[in-house]
Order: structure tokens, then C-alpha cells, then sequence
């Protein structure tokens, strides 16, 4: 079975007393952290939907870079229960911005996170070296 696309978007903050943090939010579905991400949009390159994922899901606004900083697999639960493999690109975002208002902020929770406790609390293994490895992507 073939891999489906998807986009996401590592929001990151680097914060002088706390360092570098990430920043995750809550699955609609389960309430797992996760990041920010999405289908691809046919109107926008990747790096851009995935900053438009970043704002929907978290209501980040920052720089995105044009390159990704890796890739990770996940099984997805479609809308009619059929579950799909995704391959998601995932594309750093410095945050510059944290809206109090944004369009899903009702149906998820955001938090930061340290890189370690990011790595932790997501279940992908991908992705998790990737949180542990953005140190020398962004610095």
C-alpha cells in the first residue's frame, strides 16, 4: 500500500531561560500530542500549507523554512474507519506569534514542550528524533 501524503510543521520557540521549545497540540480524535499538519493544498508549495496547518490547528504564526527537516510515518483513521499509512514532510516554523483566537482552539489543547519532553510525548518514533535533532536544523 502506497504511503499518503501529508505536510506538518514543527513550531518552535527559542526562549532564553527555558531554551528551545516545541510546541504540540492535542489529536481531535484521541487527545495525543501531536504537531500541526495536514493534506497538501493544491493553491500553496508545501512549506506553506504547512504554516497555514500551524495557524488552523494551533494558532501559530511565524517564519517557516522552505526545506524540511525530515520525514515520519503514521497510521491514519479516516472519517469511514478505513485506517491509511501517511508519510508527513515536517517543515520547522519559528513562532512569532500566538493568537488568542484561532479556528480549532476550541477542539484542541497547544502546549510547549521541552525537545526531550516533546520526543517523549509523541508516539511516532520519526518524529521524535527529529524533535531531538532540531537543535542543529534551526540553530
Amino acid at each position: 500500500m502506497k504511503d499518503r501524503r501529508q505536510i506538518g510543521a514543527i513550531a518552535y520557540s527559542h526562549d532564553a531561560e527555558a531554551g528551545l521549545r516545541i510546541l504540540l497540540v492535542t489529536s481531535r480524535e484521541t487527545g495525543r500530542w501531536v504537531i500541526p499538519k495536514g493534506w497538501p493544498m493544491k493553491s500553496k508549495l508545501p512549506h506553506q500549507a504547512a504554516a497555514q496547518e500551524a495557524f488552523e490547528e494551533a494558532g501559530v504564526e511565524g517564519s517557516i523554512a522552505k526545506k524540511a527537516a525530515g520525514t515520519y510515518r503514521y497510521p491514519k483513521t479516516l472519517r469511514n474507519g478505513d485506517v491509511v499509512s501517511c508519510r508527513v514532510k515536517v517543515y520547522p516554523m519559528e513562532v512569532k506569534k500566538l493568537a488568542s483566537k484561532w479556528p480549532e482552539a476550541s477542539e484542541r489543547k497547544r502546549r510547549w514542550f521541552s525537545t526531550e519532553d516533546a520526543a517523549a510525548a509523541v508516539v511516532e518514533p520519526d518524529l521524535a528524533k527529529i524533535f531531538l535533532s532540531i537543535g542543529q536544523i534551526v540553530s
